[in-house]
This record gives C-alpha cells, sequence and structure tokens, in this order.
C-alpha cells in the first residue's frame, strides 16, 4: 500500500502561480488524514504559502505534508503549528553572482533581450536562480501563448548552459529555465524526501503534467522509479486524488 503522494504544483495542483481552488484545497486536506503528502516545484517558498499552504481548511494534517520548493533544494514541515526549513541548500554570494551575470548574457545570446515583460525576468530563489521569459508576474494566458512548442525555453536553455558548465539548466514552468547544483531536479528532490521521510520512492505515487521525455516531471519516474500518474488538467489530479482516497480511507 503506498504511503505518500507527491504532487507537481502548477498545471497540476492549480494554473501557473495561482492559488488551489476551494476544491483541491478539500481534496488535499482528506488525503493528508489517510497519507502523507508532498508537493514539489520549482517556486520558492513565498509562493508554496500563497498557493496552497494558505489555502488549506483547518482539518488538514499538517503534521503529514512535506514542501518543497526550488525542486527540492529546500524542505519545509509544519512543527507545533509552524512551518519551518528541514534544510537549504542554498548558493554562496560568489555563486549567484556568477549565475545571474551568465543569465544575462544568454537573455542577450538567445535574442529575449526586447521581449515585453511583467516584472523581473530572472529571480534568486536562494538554491535555484529562475529566467522567466516574460518576467515573474505575467499573465497566464501571455505565458500559455509565449512558447507552445518549448523552442524559445530550448534555445534560452542551450545559451544559459553554455555559460554555466558544471551547473544544471532545466526547463521549468511555461515560460521558465531554472539554474541549480549539477544534478538537482525533481528526482533529486524526491530522493532527498525518501531519505529525510523514511518512506522508500516505492511507496510513492507522483502525479504532475509533464512526465512526457524533456518535461520537468519526467526525472521522476525516470530516475527516480516512482509510480506516476501523468495529468492532462487540474480536474484530472481531483478524480485522481479522490480514487486514492477511497482506496486508502
Amino acid at each position: 500500500m503506498k504511503k505518500l503522494v507527491a504532487f507537481d504544483l502548477d498545471g497540476t495542483l492549480a494554473e501557473s502561480k495561482a492559488a488551489i481552488d476551494a476544491e483541491m484545497a478539500d481534496l488535499l486536506a482528506g488525503l493528508s488524514e489517510v497519507a502523507q503528502v508532498c508537493v514539489i516545484s520549482g517556486g520558492d517558498w513565498p509562493q508554496f504559502e500563497k498557493q496552497v499552504i494558505g489555502r488549506l481548511p483547518r482539518h488538514a494534517v499538517r503534521a503529514n505534508l512535506w514542501i518543497m520548493p526550488t525542486s527540492g533544494t529546500k524542505l519545509y514541515r509544519c512543527t507545533d503549528g509552524h512551518w519551518q526549513a528541514v534544510y537549504k541548500e542554498d548558493f554562496s554570494a560568489d555563486e549567484r553572482r556568477h549565475i545571474l551575470d551568465a543569465l544575462d548574457k544568454a537573455v542577450d545570446a538567445a535574442g529575449f533581450r526586447g521581449e515585453k515583460i511583467w516584472g523581473a525576468q530572472i529571480e534568486d530563489r536562494g538554491s535555484q536562480i529562475t529566467f522567466s521569459g516574460l518576467g515573474q508576474e505575467a499573465p497566464l494566458d501571455a505565458k500559455k501563448a509565449w512558447d507552445p512548442d518549448r523552442k524559445k525555453r530550448e534555445a534560452m536553455q542551450q545559451a544559459a548552459q553554455a555559460e554555466l558548465p558544471g551547473l544544471s539548466v532545466n526547463i521549468g514552468g511555461s515560460t521558465s529555465i531554472d539554474v541549480t547544483r549539477e544534478g538537482v531536479d525533481k528526482a533529486y528532490g524526491i530522493e532527498r524526501l525518501a531519505k529525510e521521510s523514511g518512506i522508500a520512492t516505492a511507496d510513492m505515487i507522483f502525479m504532475g503534467d509533464a512526465t512526457y521525455p524533456g518535461g520537468n516531471d519526467h526525472p521522476v519516474p525516470a530516475k527516480a522509479g516512482v509510480d506516476t500518474i501523468p495529468v492532462g488538467s487540474i480536474d484530472e489530479t481531483k478524480r485522481a486524488i479522490q480514487a486514492i482516497i477511497y482506496c486508502l480511507g
């Protein structure tokens, strides 16, 4: 019997950078009553607070929640009613400066300097530095239309990787590129989760909307070997959670 259910966030539990809706919040709370629950994504802790934590109803068993920002390079748990970082694998000041300079050069190399943007294009998330093609505050419709075939993100990924040998440069969300230490992806995060929780990956299920080859959820089944439910919409995720609660309840 599975003991832990892990989720991607954007496109799986909620639209990009949007809060989970009331039905999803209630389903996650119900799931936390019968299993351990993890949410892992490229966003930083404040984004998780806004999208997930702040929306959960009182009956959610917060002690059963594992929140993993920046692809698992951070872990937060709720202890005595307070959320605290268990670990953070932040870049040093020198590493940050090097990455920020390299991303600035890659913006020119990929031809993105003249793009219309909403907010900053480059965000320092401590253990991950993220480039967002349309800026951090871009509207959802613009983000969905910007790079449907991934070619823009692939161009930026290649330009950034050329500037950053020895680091990982991965395609993140619908407009983003994430820079982390070498080897960091969601499989890395899930393996850290297994170590911290004591729950084997064989006892986990993962749900994500980008589990296809090249998608940022693909490393979870491909490298971590976790049983995975690909979802094509937030409604599909809801129906899958309902089925799991029924089976485990």
